[in-house]
């Protein structure tokens, strides 16, 4: 009998795992595949995941196999510099290869204690007011308390869940891969020029050892199950650049459509859904995995007080609540994105007169901030702008407020220190500093970093207490 059951081990049920062992949550981890995946595609790592990174004392060792990139020009690729005082420590973007971070994350997850069963698929499962038997491809059942699908766009779970997933099929397809190619870069560097003013979906960019990445638009829309070969990559490039660079020797090939699609639902009893199994979008701004890690952190802490006794009657329900909103924005501003990727007149004359509006520097600041999830805020009712928004990593006088955060607790960081956590000690730590460098006394924080509530009053205090970390012990 394991607490909870996840599906699916990439970013998200890796991440999920780590947060849920955090609170001696008993977990197992299904993953279908045997082997980590073939291509090796980079992804970029946001502010706001490095945040979160940095809060459980996971960012030195991913810093360790990534590269630091500005955080500027990833709005539809709109090449515009970063403004100065963006709010967060952690103002860059780190490109870091999809295979390596999900080892990361699943080498966390199992030395804090969770169970990973490799060539595993989730075909069915039941669920009753007790928990949820899971029936595995090969006929095993296993029973868990909670089911929580984190198996992809695609994903068995919210199919047998039986989950809505409403929106659009793909219009465009993108080829991908890597591969060696035959011309000097200083022609590769010419035709990029000539090209990219009016094709936004295509490039090559050297990647190591002769090696390039290369993106190019599909003649179409295709299926997606069965992968581009080396001459797809070559007639598009010669429709596109007019020559196929001589490309050859391919390391993997693949493709992506712009599908996007919101669940109707995160949660049917005792079964949730979370990351790509929950909303799919073009990869346009690279959110996709932030998206889904950042769906765990909010999802893990809820779910393990649900499962230790603790949680006030209506917790587990704020997940949907709070992370749908945010993915039906990361939905909307990935449409508008892929319009201003469009090589038709009028979307190049709106990204002709974004360009301009971006050189305003709070234009360009809300757009990264809206892509990179550091501007988000829950709605935690009336109260100051801080309330319901992540507070960044504020030096305090036992070094960085994020080094506190490490255990997944809550922390009420008292700059009165007059205040105490009282019966709550058992899931809030406190800290009293009266030279923290904050605007406000008091601030209490959610195991996600996220302010709950701003005062100075106890009683007021203890009654926000009880609204997210339930009844006092004592």
């Amino acid at each position: 009998m394991f607490d909870v059951i996840i599906a699916g081990c990439g970013p998200t049920g890796a991440m999920l795992a780590a947060e849920l062992r955090l609170h001696d949550v008993r977990v197992l981890v299904l993953e279908k595949e045997t082997e980590p995946a073939s291509f090796v595609r980079i992804v970029s790592l946001h502010m706001r995941s490095l945040e979160l990174m940095a809060m459980r004392g996971l960012l030195d060792r991913i810093l360790e196999r990534g590269r630091k990139r500005s955080v500027g020009g990833i709005f539809a690729a709109i090449t515009k510099s970063a403004p100065e005082g963006l709010d967060s420590a952690y103002a860059y973007l780190l490109g870091i290869p999809q295979p390596v971070i999900v080892h990361l994350l699943e080498e966390h997850a199992i030395e804090l204690g969770a169970q990973v069963r490799h060539g595993c698929a989730v075909a069915g499962f039941e669920q009753d007011d007790e928990g949820v038997t899971v029936e595995l491809a090969d006929g095993e059942q296993l029973r868990a308390r909670y089911l929580v699908g984190c198996d992809g766009g695609r994903s068995t779970v919210r199919k047998l869940l039986g989950v809505g997933f409403p929106g659009e099929p793909s219009r465009t397809e993108t080829l991908m891969g890597e591969m060696k190619v035959g011309v000097p870069q200083e022609e590769i560097a010419a035709k990029m020029a000539e090209s990219s003013e009016t094709h936004k979906r295509f490039w090559l960019r050297p990647f190591g050892e002769g090696v390039y990445s290369v993106v190019v638009p599909a003649a179409g829309v295709s299926d997606r199950a069965e992968p581009p070969t080396l001459e797809d990559f070559k007639q598009q490039l010669r429709t596109i650049a007019g020559t196929d660079f001589g490309v050859h020797s391919p390391r993997w090939l693949s493709r992506f459509g712009d599908a996007t699609r919101l669940a109707e639902r995160y949660r049917v009893g005792r079964v949730l859904l979370a990351g790509d199994a929950a909303h799919i979008h073009p990869p346009t701004g690279g959110q996709g995995l932030n998206l889904g890690v950042q769906d765990a952190f909010n999802l893990g802490w809820k779910l393990a007080a649900q499962i230790r006794g603790w949680a006030p009657e209506t917790l587990l329900d704020t997940y949907q609540a709070e992370r749908q909103p945010v993915a039906r924005d990361v939905l909307d501003n990935t449409r508008a994105q892929r319009e201003l990727l469009s090589t038709e007149p009028g979307p190049q004359a709106v990204r002709r007169l974004l360009t301009e509006l971006m050189d305003f520097d709070e234009v360009n600041r809300y757009l990264i901030e809206k892509i990179t999830a550091i501007g988000i805020r829950y709605d935690f009712g009336e109260g100051p702008d801080l309330l319901g928004r992540r507070l960044r990593d504020i030096d305090v006088k036992q070094g960085h407020l994020y080094g506190l955060l490490h255990r997944g607790r809550g922390l009420l960081l008292d700059r009165t220190e007059r205040l105490t956590a009282g019966g709550w000690s058992d899931r809030v730590d406190y800290l009293a500093d009266s030279t923290a460098v904050l605007d406000v006394p008091c601030v209490l924080l959610r195991p996600d970093g996220h302010v709950a509530w701003i005062g100075d009053d106890q009683h007021d205090l203890d009654d926000h207490l009880s609204r997210w970390f339930g009844k006092p012990a004592n």
